[in-house]
Order: C-alpha cells, then structure tokens, then sequence
C-alpha cells in the first residue's frame, strides 16, 4: 500500500513585476528581485539544513516561479518538471499594465462575484483559472500517489488549493495573503481519505529579510 501523498506548494520569491507593480503573465514576466533572490537561497539553506527530501519537483514556468525552482533544485535532487496548469491567473491583455492604470483601462470588479468574467480580454475568468488549477491538483495526486511533491507556484494557486481542498468554493468572501518562498502543505493519507492541512504561510527562514522591496520614490 502507498503511503501518505504530500503536495507541498512554494510560493515563489519576490518578483520584478511586482516591485514595478506591474500585472505580470508571460509576456512580462522577468524573473526575481534582488531580495526575491535572497528569499529563494534563504529557503534553499533551510531545505538542506533540514534534510528535505522530494521524490518529485514541479513549477509554473512563468520566471519568477522557474528561477526560485532552479535555485531549491540541487538541494531536493529532483530535475525540474515545468507544468503550465501551475500558472498564476492568466491576464490576456492586461499582461504589462501598471496597477494604477488597470481601473481605466479594464474596469475594476470583484473577482469572486462575477467568477465568469475574464481579468481582461483574453484572459481567463476566475472560475477557468480555478478548474484548471484543481484539475491540475487531482492529477498530481493520480500521477505522484504516496510521494512527496513539491511544486513552485503562485498566490492565486495556493488560494485555489485552499478553496478546494476545504470544499470553501471559489465565491467564499475572504482573501490569503501567502508570503513569498512560504510552504503550504497538504497531506492526503491515503486514496479518498481527508485532506489535512499541515502547515500554511511557514515563512521562518524569511527571519531578518524586509519584507519587501521598497521604490525608491522619483522627485520631481
């Protein structure tokens, strides 16, 4: 009999788009900071100081998630398996734009109300991004039952996890605020068992990291 499957969900390191505060997909996307570089070796250290293991490792390909996954990579021995469906919420034409000029741009509207309507135009609406995330979810239980997986993610696909795995759906009126390079892991202990929640938003190696990077602001 397999034993236990354990889905552990990294959130990526700090991004560049989002320090340019910026909507970053796959045409934007340039990878991490300079402190998400600092997150992602933080990380890394505690990985191997705690003897981590994985018998499989996946990422979002999109930059900012493939460049934490290389960094964790030698430490969990494991190539890097790139799985499109780990994607953050794909924006279509809203890849690129400022924040500040996204309401003019393509009107603001609450997500979890309209859970059909497309971030933008060509963009997936949230109930798209959220079947495919736990499609995606269901298929790595199949494919990895009684392993240990860990997989380099986004913010939108562990709040998809969590709406799944504790059955909340995807109109439940609360938001996550998941921390970059935190660990979230489910545990399903065998086939049709319940899933437990062992840990959500573990951040200790971030200890003595800002917690973010800071602009500095342009005097005119």
């Amino acid at each position: 009999m397999p034993g236990a499957t354990k889905i552990i969900l990294v959130r990526h390191a700090e991004s560049n788009v989002t320090v340019s505060q910026i909507v970053g997909g796959e045409l934007t996307c340039t990878g991490l900071s300079e402190l998400g570089l600092r997150q992602a070796a933080r990380l890394r250290d505690r990985l191997r100081d705690e003897g981590a293991a994985a018998d499989a490792l996946l990422s979002s390909p999109l930059p900012r998630a493939r460049e934490t996954a290389e960094i964790l990579a030698p430490v969990l021995g494991r190539p890097i398996g790139f799985v499109p469906d780990l994607e953050e919420h794909r924006p279509g034409e809203a890849d690129g734009c400022p924040f500040v000029d996204f309401p003019d741009r393509f009107g603001m509207f609450d997500f979890r109300a309209e859970p059909d309507r497309p971030f933008a135009p060509g963009g997936e609406t949230l109930r798209e991004f959220h079947e495919r995330v736990v499609t995606r979810l269901q298929r790595i239980e199949a494919d990895h039952n009684g392993s240990t997986v860990v997989a380099v993610c986004h913010g939108g696909v562990i709040d998809a996890a969590f709406r799944h795995y504790l059955s909340i759906g995807i109109a439940a009126p609360f938001d996550l605020w998941t921390l970059n390079t935190s660990l979230t892991e489910f545990v399903i202990p065998e086939v049709g068992a319940r899933v437990q929640l062992r840990r959500y938003n573990d951040a200790a190696h971030l200890t003595g990291l800002p917690a973010k990077t800071v602009q500095a602001k342009t005097v005119k």
